[in-house]
């Protein structure tokens, strides 16, 4: 496999569910500047339940970050000031249309690999939870 450009953004966010607009937008266009336009419809969408995810149940500050490794692999994730680890994902047949509940299942049937990690930013501790994905 022929190697690529690797990057790496972060998008520091307020406790605000605006963010979440604001980190689809900039997700978008961070991905189609980089030639990565097929990925931008799947990466908005893990990325607005990460986000959203980090936004509604913490109170402190929230970051988004996507990068791409040099084997050309994208990884997106959401920090946000909870050091606890997210609830399982819901199995999406169990869902249906509900509004709530399905960020991490989303996620799990979307990404190939996706899982979360302790981590301090600004401070404090709180936690990353991420997925990945190879390009389309």
């Amino acid at each position: 496999m022929p190697e690529s450009e690797s990057w790496d953004y972060t998008l520091c966010i307020p406790n605000d569910l605006r963010a979440v607009t604001i980190c689809r937008r900039t997700l978008r266009l961070i991905l189609t500047m980089h030639g990565l336009i097929g990925l931008v419809d799947t990466a908005e969408l893990l990325a607005a339940e990460l986000v959203s995810n980090a936004v509604r149940h913490t109170k402190g500050p929230a970051a988004l970050r996507v990068r791409r490794s040099a084997e050309g692999m994208v990884w997106i994730g959401a920090w946000d000031t909870d050091p606890e680890p997210p609830e399982p994902p819901q199995p999406m047949d169990g869902v249906g249309e509900a509004e709530e509940g399905r960020g991490l299942g989303l996620v799990s049937a979307c990404a190939e690999y996706w899982g979360w990690q302790p981590s301090t930013r600004f401070g404090n501790r709180g936690k990353f939870v991420w997925c990945q994905f190879p390009p389309a």
